[in-house]
């Protein structure tokens, strides 16, 4: 069942509103499957991202950080399989207005469930038996597989060797330089390989705002083990993951698990398990965790002539195998703002909109306003007690456009968790209110203690 917090209308409205998320080209009417971050969206996608890197890196021994070309020679993409069937989704295309569509999305909407695990001649075999046309009545080719890596040509010819790829998935970044690694730093198993970054697929039918793009970020990390220690390492990954979901504020009960079936397993894949989250449109996949065995290293070593095994120290030589976590960070941002959102009763008939942010992940930590922007005395002390906050914590806002009702009202939408407000009585107690976003509370600081008594409000949420 989905979130009932909120719909997907919802969260596009308040991600525009408040400057979190808008319509990539938006001037130009445009383009699907893109978007763009506002200055409170990049800040939360930025913080997402610092705490999955503590979260998976900084907090964990072996661990190696990479930034690997978006680019990639066409022979990387032909070796790991991403050239092929292995990595394409089943196309129909609209015989009159040449509109192409996922075929499995198109059996799914006509209630024909897990439709992704036919096969295409079933899917093909469905569509005519169920009758389905395209979205505008029309009739529809016969399914075929269309490959969802971008091409693009580099250089100033255009033949066979200028054609090259926007990576489809960060791995095979952290796996090409596997040896480079390995001659620098000589790390022992097991150890792992971490990225953040962009990665381009060409979907079909892009859809549900940020769920399912064109261009997206991908958080994750490829962990070399010896083949005899996989089972136990990708157990405490899992367990690692789902302490991840927990740390940003996801609910323990809106995450479910899915032991994928070998059917529909990626090509590189021998287990793989699905993370999926409760969406206010579906429980959907935000994660993955897989164990991709050799498959890669080997493959590299087959096509490029270069050795990508592992020597340990009693000399033996082998390829080692991996796990990889895998984590959607556009996905992430949309599980996150869906996991904080809320409408609840302000009192005197009054509604809020609160996101009830992690302080970790909060775009800002706290705001400060004059009670009134034209009164100098207050505007004066406000700006001190401001700039010695943003010194302390950084992510701090001065805010004094409009009454601070409205303020505390903008500041609960953009998931602010405290507000400190310098009134007419801090001219003479030497104290500032602070405002608790969840409990809507109000108490007075001496402005000498502000950092710390801050600290402390921000630690107890």
């Amino acid at each position: 069942m989905a979130n009932s917090k909120t719909s997907l209308e919802t969260l596009v409205a308040l991600a525009k509103r408040r400057g979190f998320i808008f319509q990539g080209s938006e001037i130009y009417g445009g383009l699907a499957g893109t978007w763009d971050y506002g200055p409170y969206g990049v800040l939360l996608k930025n913080n997402i991202k610092q705490l999955w890197w503590q979260h998976f890196v900084t907090e964990r021994e072996n661990m190696y950080g990479l930034d690997t070309a978006i680019l990639m020679n066409a022979k990387v993409w032909e070796a790991s399989g991403h050239t092929g069937a292995g990595f394409a989704d089943p196309l129909v295309e609209d015989k009159v207005t040449h509109m192409r569509y996922r075929a499995d999305h198109l059996l799914e909407d006509n209630g024909v469930d897990d439709a992704s695990s036919l096969a295409v001649p079933e899917m093909d075999a469905k569509i005519k038996e169920l009758k389905i046309k395209s979205p505008a009545g029309n009739e529809l080719t016969p399914v075929r597989q269309f490959n969802l890596m971008f091409p693009v040509r580099i250089g100033s010819t255009e033949d066979s060797t200028s054609i090259a790829y926007l990576r489809g998935e960060t791995a095979q970044g952290m796996f090409v330089n596997f040896k480079n690694v390995l001659d620098s730093l000589h790390p022992k198993l097991p150890f792992g390989l971490a990225q953040i970054g962009k990665n381009f697929r060409n979907e079909i039918t892009p859809k549900e705002f940020i769920f399912r793009v064109r261009e997206f970020d991908i958080m994750e990390l490829e962990y070399f083990v010896d083949p005899d220690t996989w089972e136990e390492t990708f157990a405490n990954l899992q367990k690692q993951s789902h302490a991840w979901f927990t740390r940003i504020g996801l609910a323990p009960a809106d995450i479910h698990e899915l032991d994928v079936p070998a059917a529909d397993r990626a090509h590189y894949s021998k287990k793989t398990v699905d993370f999926e989250y409760k969406f206010p449109f579906g429980v959907k996949e935000i994660a993955g965790l897989a164990y991709r065995t050799d498959f890669d290293l080997k493959n590299h070593t087959e096509h490029s002539g270069t050795d990508l095994s592992y020597s340990d120290d009693t000399g033996k030589k082998f390829i080692p195998h991996v796990i990889e976590p895998t984590f959607g960070l556009d996905r992430h941002v949309l599980a996150v703002l869906a996991a904080a959102y809320e409408e609840e009763a302000a009192g005197e008939g009054d509604t809020r909109i609160v996101l009830h942010l992690k302080p970790e992940l909060a775009p800002v930590k706290i705001a400060v306003s004059p009670l009134l922007r034209n009164k100098p005395e207050l505007v004066k002390v406000a700006r001190e007690v401001f700039t010695t906050l943003k010194k302390e914590f950084g992510a701090v806002a001065y805010d004094d456009n409009g009454n601070i009702g409205k303020r505390y009202r903008r500041q609960d939408e953009i998931g602010t968790p405290l507000c400190v407000v310098v009134d007419f009585d801090s001219l003479e107690d030497k104290s500032v209110t602070v405002r608790h976003r969840d409990t809507m509370q109000q108490s007075r600081v001496e402005i000498t203690k502000l950092e710390d008594g801050l600290a402390g409000q921000l630690a107890s949420f």
